[in-house]
């Protein structure tokens, strides 16, 4: 044990020694390090935001040199309170820079002191860093030696308006504190609404040194508008006390919209509970914060090191701001670092210094730390609801993806889509769970003030009437009463005056533009007039649905074209029916004859009195003349079809002729714009219409075109004619063409549309939430019948036109297509009957097609045997054999074959009378003998058939062989 004693102590030296060398050479190297002097102007150094944010930069230089011992350089804080106050800040920067010499100054706490501090930065070349300073506006000094190490406010803009967007709201009311930092964002926010059609009606600015009372006249004014969507932007000082006022008078109830900026819910936590109850329902903007275990650990350090440092303190809140300033602290100490201490001349260190901090990347205590074009680069934002005690997470917004419900683990991929429906539950002002409409028809709010036309003429769509003891007004008309049908119609009472667009004198103070543009600059809230769609007119206002068409006509004369000529009675058919009816009649001549001939003497005779007989009874089927009998069910079925046929072309004929010879057949005078322009006819228009700009485009000279007002001015002007000093034809809208065609109707028509618009309509400013429910207030209307009540009301026809009869503006002449199908069954039953009549005719005389002999000449002999017996007489026919049982009863059994001195005979006088002229051929085609006696003239003919068809064949073509020798 003793010999061990020496190792002990030698042991114990030895690291006494170790730990003095190491005190020495750290005591050594903090002797080399250089301070640099640094500036802080903040507000309320000694208590509230000041102290916190104090406490935060010194935490960060305590762990950025605890982390860093190595590090030559050491800032040296020299602070500076502002008051509150741009002069005082302005005069702590000024006394930082001269007296202490400082490199770089952090803060100042308000954007309107930054605005003076960056000025004050560039002229001495010292950077300045703010923490705090949120304004776009301080970005539009382009400074190189200003750094804005806060969130921008223009960059929330747009997650406030996909909130719009997704819930529909159409107008937006901001209300902001009056100074720099409320201001600076509100152009940034107008140009993110409308992108999303929402517009911004008013904005109310509050001054920071507002009162109570002041503050509750802007809400009450606020109240009496439409609007109930309110994006606020002030700080927390402010917004605690504008909504204790909006919930005193009744502002934070259901049906409301509070959106705010991330500068209330960014230190929400540090409002008493008073404050946050007045809140409820609101829906709110809040820079997103990863929340990582560096994160976590530095917020409990923190807290215990400042109930330390600051025990009269109780429960106070870190925000992001407060982080914020630990990472500009962190980064300032960073790049005076990289900056090197070889010179210290203020303009080269100062750039040096500048560049460190733009290109200075790392990963702070709020995120991702870096800076672009001097700006801190932090776009993800969380949607909060203030609900019970604090705020309630509701979702998330990025430039990538719009809204969404949540982030996935790693905060770098997202769900969902920009969609209301993404987000959680909301509780909305007043305990609601049902999103606001964003707009209310306020129960003491002033009537909505609709301009109404001055018109001289057309007054059937708006009538101004004045009673001259009171100087009450009275408007009425068609569109009146469809506007007023509309709004009944509404599930809410609108109130409304109506306000004519005049001159003190009572004229029309313009034109129908001229009064669109009003609601464009507020004077009106609507107008209420036969005011048509243009779409130069959508440019500065909206319309609603048209409760009428309203496109571009022409009224222009009427003469009346009843042909007087001698040819009128070819006018009532076209000329292609005349020719189908013309060849129908003569196909059918030929079929009555192919089915008759045979069998029915009124068909028979020499062949052109067959041919004459045919077109005769075929035509004089026409007026149901015809003498002829028909004997054949095939014939008597074709003349059924045909008869009907007739019937229904006689009786059409007859009437259209008698339309055209007895009802006033009324033609324009002008029927194509294009024609009257060609002609240089001068035309007549409604004074302040648009239709003069279209007919100046289609155009017309200025010479050409005549203003009127009144339809009787109108009406003066087409009698004289456009030679006589008038016009031709008069262009303006449909309904009022229509109007005084109805007035005049038996001396005018309308032609066209020649020009398509969209149609009359009720006018709306931009994006006006009441634009949709007016209009489809307007689709009830006009779908049912209390349009049609309304129409018959205002547009009747004037008394000389009641007892006029029908004009026929069109050609009264009958076309084929109006009788095709009659005449394809008429056709259709013709070709059947030949088709049976030929095949039965075949068929009975199949024999002599079948003779085993097949010459060439033969087969000939065979097709003109056959047209021979289709030209003979059919004694096997029913007409036939009772002729000839009345011959045998009447005595005169000669004359069965008929009387041949009747010309309608060509039948021989008996077979007795063959020629003796027959050939072999003649005599083998009948195979039988031929045996000749002296002294006869001809052989005697055994034939081997008994077919009379035949025999009467052979017979009739034996005789005409023999009177050819003869």
């Amino acid at each position: 044990m003793i010999k061990k004693r020496p190792l002990n102590l030698k042991l114990v030296l030895s690291i006494f020694f170790f730990f003095l060398c190491s005190w020495i050479s750290l005591a050594l190297a903090q002797n080399r390090t250089i301070p640099v002097n640094v500036g802080l102007v903040l507000d309320d150094l000694d208590s509230g935001d000041g102290k916190i944010w104090l406490s935060c930069i010194k935490m960060a230089l305590s762990d950025f040199y605890a982390s860093h011992a190595n590090y030559k350089t050491r800032l040296v804080l020299n602070s500076r309170d502002s008051n509150k106050s741009v002069v005082d800040a302005a005069a702590a920067a000024v006394d930082l820079i001269e007296k202490v010499k400082v490199k770089a100054i952090l803060g100042p706490g308000t954007s309107m002191q930054a605005g003076f501090l960056i000025n004050l930065g560039d002229q001495v070349h010292v950077p300045i860093i703010s923490f705090s300073a949120t304004s776009p506006s301080l970005n539009a000094v382009h400074s190189s030696y200003f750094f804005q190490f806060a969130q921008n406010d223009s960059s929330q803009v747009k997650a406030l308006s996909s909130i719009v967007k997704a819930f529909g709201w159409t107008q937006v009311v901001p209300v902001y504190v009056d100074n720099e930092f409320g201001e600076g964002v509100i152009p940034f926010l107008t140009d993110a609404l409308e992108e999303v059609d929402a517009r911004v009606p008013y904005r109310s600015a509050i001054s920071l040194s507002a009162t109570d009372r002041q503050i509750i006249e802007e809400l009450y004014k606020l109240m009496e508008m439409q609007t109930r969507v309110f994006i606020v932007h002030m700080r927390t000082d402010l917004s605690s006390r504008l909504f204790a006022k909006a919930r005193e008078i009744g502002m934070m109830t259901e049906g409301y919209v509070w959106l705010t900026t991330n500068g209330i819910p960014n230190e929400l936590r540090s409002l008493n509970s008073s404050v946050i109850s007045s809140m409820q329902g609101v829906l709110g903007i809040q820079t997103y914060v990863p929340q990582t275990t560096k994160l976590e650990e530095f917020m409990s350090r923190w807290k215990r090191q400042f109930q330390q440092d600051n025990p009269t303190i109780i429960d106070a809140q870190l925000h992001v701001f407060g982080l914020w300033a630990y990472d500009s602290a962190f980064a300032l100490a960073m790049a005076v670092e990289e900056a090197g201490t070889a010179s210290f001349e203020v303009s080269q260190y100062s750039r040096k210094l500048s560049h460190a901090l733009s290109s200075m990347r790392f990963k702070g205590i709020a995120g991702d730390f870096g800076l672009v074009d001097g700006q801190l680069q932090s776009s993800t934002f969380q949607i909060v609801n203030v609900n019970g005690g604090g705020t309630r997470l509701v979702g998330f917004w990025t430039p990538e993806n719009g809204l969404m419900n949540k982030l996935n683990s790693t905060n770098t991929s997202f769900s969902s889509t920009s969609n209301k429906g993404n987000l959680a539950p909301i509780m909305w002002p007043g305990d609601s769970l049902t999103a606001p409409k964003g707009w209310q028809i306020p129960a003491n709010g002033k009537k909505l003030r609709i301009g109404v036309p001055v018109k001289v003429g057309f007054t059937e769509f708006v009538k101004i009437t004045k009673d001259p003891s009171t100087n009450a007004i009275d408007v009425t008309g068609f569109t009146i009463d469809v506007f007023k049908a509309a709004v009944e119609v509404l599930p809410y009472p609108l109130p409304y005056e109506f306000i004519p667009f005049a001159k003190p004198d009572g004229t029309s103070a313009g034109t129908y533009s001229d009064l669109c543009y009003q609601v464009y600059l507020g004077n009106y809230d609507a107008v209420v007039g036969d005011t048509t769609i243009r779409a130069d007119r959508s440019l500065y206002v909206d319309f609603t649905m048209p409760y009428t068409e309203c496109d571009v006509a022409m009224a222009v004369p009427v003469i009346d074209v009843r042909s007087k000529n001698a040819w009128v009675f070819l006018k009532p058919l076209t000329w292609e029916l005349w020719l189908t009816t013309s060849c129908v009649f003569v196909l059918i001549g030929f079929v009555m004859w192919v089915l008759e001939h045979r069998i029915n003497e009124d068909f028979r005779g020499t062949p052109s009195h067959q041919v004459g007989t045919s077109i005769w009874f075929s035509f004089s089927t026409m007026v149901f003349a015809q003498r002829e009998r028909v004997v054949s069910n095939l014939a008597r079925f074709v003349m059924i079809i045909w008869v009907f046929v007739v019937l229904i072309l006689t009786q059409s004929y007859t009437a259209s002729l008698t339309s055209l010879l007895t009802v006033q057949q009324l033609q324009p005078t002008v029927t194509d714009i294009k024609d009257l322009l060609r002609k240089g006819g001068n035309v007549g228009y409604l004074t302040d219409a648009y239709v003069y700009d279209i007919l100046k485009q289609v155009g017309f000279d200025d010479t050409k075109l005549k203003g009127f007002k009144t339809m009787e001015e109108i009406d003066e002007a087409l009698s004289k004619g456009s030679a006589n000093g008038g016009i031709a034809a008069v262009v303006d809208e449909t309904p009022n063409m229509k109007l005084f065609v109805a007035k005049f109707c038996s001396k005018y028509t309308m032609i066209g549309p020649i020009f398509e618009t969209a149609g009359f309509a009720f006018v709306f400013p931009k994006r006006s939430p009441l634009l949709s429910d007016v209009s489809q207030a307007v689709l009830n209307v006009t779908e049912g019948e209390v349009i049609l009540n309304i129409e018959n009301k205002w547009f009747k026809k004037g008394d000389n036109c009641e007892d006029n009869p029908t004009q026929e503006l069109s050609n009264n002449s009958l076309g084929l297509d109006s009788f095709w199908g009659l005449f394809l069954i008429s056709g259709v039953a013709s070709i059947l009957s030949l088709i049976i009549f030929v095949a039965s005719f075949l068929y009975r005389h199949k024999h002599i097609l079948k003779h085993p002999q097949d010459s060439k000449a033969l087969t000939w002999r065979k097709i003109r045997s056959m047209f021979e017996i289709f030209n003979e007489r059919d004694f096997n026919s029913r007409m036939f054999k009772s002729s000839q049982q009345r011959d045998v009863i009447a005595g005169n059994p000669d004359n069965i074959a008929g009387d041949a001195n009747s010309p309608n005979n060509n039948w021989p006088e008996s077979t007795s009378s063959f020629s003796s002229n027959h050939t072999d051929a003649n005599f083998e085609f009948f195979g039988g003998q031929q045996t000749q006696s002296p002294g006869q003239a001809s052989p005697e003919i055994v034939p081997s058939t008994t077919d009379p068809a035949i025999i009467i064949a052979e017979m009739s073509r034996t005789s005409a062989t023999a009177q050819d020798n003869n």
